[in-house]
């Protein structure tokens, strides 16, 4: 068999990225042969990222984008499945390469997505990678893309756990940034009254009166105190009607007015926000460990 050397390893990491161990067990495989370990390694790197594709990610960042001239950008959610990972390096390169390529190649869907060139592969064939290297499943969840006439300001905040990118047209970037924060702190679901979805409403609605109803109050006051909860609802979150968070003695739609101002859309990320995480009890799965290895000594 021949000698595996630290040099022969070097190589094939630096060729594969791939774990130090994994490229060492790899050349044994192969018996020393460089080109039969880097092939080895990237079916196992695959078999690796097929596994972990079945597994929940709800970690991982917002990564935004924006062109020089402010009036191109993207936002994009990158998903994994421990902190840990979102902040690795080669993850967070990855996400930035994503929202680049997002703004300045237009696709139609995550699907389309993956399918572009990066790096010498496709965007998908170099997650696929990721995933082996790392051990963790990635996924490109959803993004949006903007064009403005106006200018465009981005917003990352928490570890970059809440991006936001706005469409601004007037004003100035001082405003548009202070809309994008203020869109990241107040987290609107819609930018107007009119785009608030009807189940929304209706979900609140049912809320207000239920709680109205245990008034004992006739049914008329009842009304008129659903319809005053449902109209508070609606201005807590549109972003025109909610109070400005640096001035909270005007909302948005008369700092906009002020400003000569308007809002052409936004787009606001919470990584992963609607996600049903697994919840593991510790103690339980070491227990369930130790039982099966018990069992396994019984036998």
């Amino acid at each position: 068999m021949a000698e595996i050397t630290a040099g022969m390893v070097k190589e094939l990491r630096e060729k594969t990225d791939a774990p130090m161990m994994e490229c060492k067990k790899a050349l044994a495989e192969a018996g020393g042969d460089l080109a039969k370990a880097e092939e080895l390694l990237r079916v196992k790197l695959g078999n690796k990222a097929a596994k972990a594709s079945s597994r929940v990610a709800a970690e991982g960042i917002v990564a935004t984008w924006l062109a020089a001239d402010a009036r191109t950008g993207a936002i994009v959610e990158i998903n994994c499945e421990t902190d840990f990972v979102a902040k690795n390096d080669d993850f967070l390169a990855f996400s930035r390469q994503v929202a680049e390529l997002v703004g300045t190649r237009e696709p139609a869907d995550v699907a389309a997505l993956s399918a572009l060139p990066l790096g010498g592969a496709t965007v998908d064939a170099v997650r696929t990678e990721l995933v082996g290297r790392i051990g963790e499943n990635v996924a490109i969840r959803r993004f949006a893309r903007f064009t403005t006439a106006g200018r465009l300001a981005q917003y990352v905040h928490g570890g970059a756990k809440i991006g936001v990118v706005v469409d601004v047209v007037g004003g100035d970037e001082a405003l548009a940034k202070d809309l994008a924060m203020h869109i990241a702190a107040a987290k609107p679901v819609a930018l107007s009254r009119d785009q608030v979805s009807s189940d929304l409403i209706e979900k609140e609605r049912s809320i207000a009166a239920a709680k109205a109803a245990e008034s004992g109050k006739p049914a008329d006051i009842v009304q008129k105190m659903v319809e005053g909860s449902v109209q508070k609802y609606l201005k807590e979150v549109t972003l025109l009607g909610q109070p400005f968070v640096k001035d909270d003695k005007q909302t948005i739609e008369q700092l906009l007015k002020s400003k000569a101002a308007s809002v052409g859309g936004f787009a606001l990320y919470v990584v992963g926000e609607g996600i049903e995480k697994k919840s593991t009890d510790f103690a339980a799965e070491v227990a369930e460990q130790q039982a099966k290895a018990l069992a396994a000594q019984a036998r």
